[in-house]
């Protein structure tokens, strides 16, 4: 490494930890360096003309750039997993039982915690995805939850109250028409000839239209991306993220899984040793995107993502994610296991029984996790 690469590296370094601007003073006092301050700032200089490093104010300290930041993730950037974190990725492995979607959950909530940063997991299209069975379970006599499963394993759940008029049984007849009609079709175009039969529905369901709207919205949503975010909270104490302006970028971010994914997808990526990596986008380009696939079962990749502040530590960011990724694919690939794991995870569940509290029609739904696709 040379003396500016050295240096250069020391000044992210130092960044990160403290997010003040860092001055010769501080590297020669800091970090021992046998060079005078008189050649530190030689080398600084040299690093802020070739854009690597700036002055926020006329006097004092640099800061990394957007492409300080990037020369360093590429050139100089080295980390290990704390054993911290791989003792809790392998207490959730560890638990066999979990479904694939509960692991992957937890799995992100760890890697979140770990790192300090928000964990999404992405890239949970469709494909060529169909719908298995509709499936209706009475919970009483008023109540009774509708259940959507797709040959990918993925499940959606709606439970909804009932007025004496339609009834179950009226329920159930709609429920046999579907399934006759909509069974094998990909859930791409669920919509579209749910539209097609809506007043056939409507006429069983003896008008109800909340019903057939309950049923609208779980076969609409077996086509979304089904994208999930986790530790959103972590960014929130950031420095970067105080200004109003920066906040409300984040959460319009961190808000919605369909749309992150839209715009993530339009960013430019760097990938090293297995990671895409973004860096500088955002209200001010102050955030950094890491990801990398891990291959569920039954399914494509799916994409594990990290994203924080272009301040984040990189170096337990990179080696924290690529360790989970690895340890994921790993856990749901073992030779034998992935038929498996495909079964386990289209296992239907067993809706929990819900009191109603009024007589007139009204729907709820909750979604069941899903399956990462």
């Amino acid at each position: 490494m040379t003396r500016r690469d050295e240096i250069l590296k020391l000044i992210v370094e130092e960044f990160i930890k403290t997010h003040q601007p860092v001055a010769s003073k501080t590297l020669l006092q800091t970090y021992d360096l046998e060079v005078c301050s008189a050649t530190i700032r030689s080398e600084m200089n040299s690093l802020e003309a070739d854009g690597f490093i700036e002055k926020p104010h006329t006097s004092g300290g640099r800061i990394p750039t957007t492409a300080g930041y990037r020369y360093y993730v590429e050139h100089l950037s080295e980390g290990s997993v704390d054993q911290k974190a791989k003792n809790a990725l392998q207490t959730v492995l560890g638990e066999r039982r979990k479904s694939i979607e509960e692991v992957m959950e937890s799995s992100c909530k760890v890697l979140s915690e770990m790192t300090n940063l928000a964990s999404a997991v992405l890239g949970q299209g469709t494909g060529d995805e169909r719908l298995v069975s509709i499936q209706l379970i009475p919970l009483s006599k008023t109540t009774a939850s509708a259940i959507f499963v797709t040959d990918g394993g993925y499940v959606e759940n709606k439970t909804f109250v009932l007025d004496e008029k339609p009834g179950l049984e009226a329920v159930q007849k709609a429920v046999v028409l579907l399934n006759d009609r909509l069974k094998g079709t990909p859930v791409d175009e669920l919509g579209a000839k749910m539209e097609a039969m809506k007043s056939i529905l409507v006429d069983y369901l003896l008008g109800q239209e909340v019903i057939y709207n309950v049923f609208y919205s779980a076969l609409a949503a077996l086509s979304g991306s089904r994208g999930s975010i986790y530790g959103a909270d972590a960014l929130l104490s950031q420095p970067e993220f105080q200004d109003p302006e920066a906040m409300k970028d984040l959460m319009k971010a961190l808000s919605n899984p369909d749309d992150l994914e839209t715009r993530l997808s339009k960013l430019s990526k760097r990938t090293i040793g297995g990671v895409d990596v973004s860096i500088g986008h955002g209200a001010k380009n102050d955030m950094a995107v890491l990801s990398t696939d891990v291959k569920v079962p039954g399914s494509n990749a799916v994409s594990l993502t990290l994203l924080g502040p272009t301040r984040m530590d990189y170096n337990k960011a990179l080696a924290t994610l690529r360790y989970f990724a690895e340890q994921l694919d790993s856990y749901f690939n073992q030779k034998g296991d992935s038929e498996a794991w495909t079964k386990q995870s289209k296992k239907k569940p067993t809706p929990k029984k819900e009191s109603p509290s009024t007589k007139r029609t009204s729907s709820s739904g909750k979604k069941s996790k899903t399956r990462e696709k």
